[in-house]
């Protein structure tokens, strides 16, 4: 699934992300847990405001962002 990647203003690429949009709702990064590097994307799994689990994962070449994984509460 897509997601609309929120940075803080004049954020680097380096930057972690702040927050990300499920559709219209709004999900705040509570606590990036790790990040890592692919061959072509990369990764951050991190806790969201919702209290769900994500791993969100970043296409470089397309500049797209989308869900990797999500665990909610109920799946741990």
């Amino acid at each position: 699934m897509k997601v609309r990647v929120l940075f803080h203003e004049g954020y680097r690429a380096s930057a972690p992300p702040r927050a990300f949009l499920l559709g219209e709702r709004r999900v705040e990064v509570v606590r990036i847990l790790d990040r890592w590097r692919g061959q072509d994307h990369e990764y951050v799994k991190l806790d969201g405001s919702d209290g769900a689990r994500y791993i969100l994962r970043h296409d470089s070449a397309r500049d797209e962002w989308e869900i990797h994984m999500m665990e909610t509460p109920s799946d741990s």
